[in-house]
């Protein structure tokens, strides 16, 4: 008699012993990232490009890529060459990460032009291009209120759980539903009301689930220049930064692990949470 599907993996004699990566006792951010710094992990910043030789970047990218849908031959068009920030936004998300987990290996996915203008398949193809090539923090400060295009979102980001790749996005900063923003997969983020990099917030009202600064932030920006800025885009890289640092000290944590590390370490929860406690 065959049994159910994906029942396979607990068979007996093919059961994986899976490390123990939580505290014997309370999670606290000291055991979560303190002397971390990011190092070897890669974070791949979707968005305008990266400014490379701006001085809060500091030469950090070390891979490139430009998606860019072709209206008129209705095709997408890839590089791997170098290329610069065509606005600003990539290079102040990298930055805002990079002041977090200063040793991370940044990627830059280029997929906005001029403007912040782009495509749903420049982006989809980004998403999918990450997932294949071990980034292993991909930072969205985008997306795109379609309905239509939410499968195909949905589809991606699902893939990116399952293979343990820490998808973090901006919710968008009118009330109404973006995508990937509001999937239960990714770590969605808004803007809360600091300006310490090191406080975040929890969300006991999801969809959007953590808080960060962006609100009149200093952030890099064109020509190794910094402008005051505000959105949740600036909120998602603060994420993306702590998630890239504790990684880098805890390596096998899975995406569920992490959202409950950062539950326990967010500045409204009333105490650190214990893994002893019952209920």
């Amino acid at each position: 008699m065959n049994n159910p599907a994906w029942s396979q993996a607990f068979e007996k004699d093919l059961i994986e012993e899976i490390p123990y990566s939580f505290p014997d006792g309370r999670i606290t951010a000291d055991w979560a990232w303190a002397k971390a710094s990011g190092a070897c992990i890669r974070v791949g910043i979707v968005d305008s490009g990266v400014e490379n030789r701006h001085p809060a970047v500091d030469g950090r990218v070390s891979t490139w890529k430009s998606v860019a849908y072709d209206k008129k031959a209705d095709r997408l068009r890839e590089s791997n060459d170098p290329h610069d920030d065509s606005y600003g936004h990539g290079t102040a998300c990298a930055g805002i990460v990079r002041r977090i987990a200063p040793e991370v290996e940044l990627v830059s996915i280029k997929v906005l032009g001029e403007g912040l203008t782009g495509n749903y398949r420049s982006l989809a193809r980004s998403i999918e291009w990450c997932i294949d090539n071990s980034v292993n923090v991909i930072n969205l400060s985008l997306g795109t209120k379609k309905k239509e295009h939410s499968r195909m979102f949905f589809e991606l980001v699902e893939e990116a759980y399952f293979r343990n790749i820490f998808l973090v996005t901006a919710a968008n900063n009118l009330p109404r539903v973006s995508y990937p923003s509001l999937f239960s997969s990714v770590f969605s983020v808004a803007c809360n009301m600091e300006t310490n990099p090191d406080i975040f917030h929890v969300n006991p009202s999801p969809p959007v689930e953590f808080g960060a600064p962006g609100i009149n932030l200093k952030v890099a920006w064109l020509g190794g220049s910094y402008i005051s800025a505000t959105g949740n885009s600036f909120a998602a890289p603060h994420i993306t930064g702590r998630i890239a640092l504790i990684l880098s000290k805890h390596p096998d944590l899975t995406i569920s692990q992490m959202k409950s590390i950062l539950r326990a370490t967010a500045k409204n929860t009333s105490a650190p949470l214990s893994l002893l406690d019952n209920g």
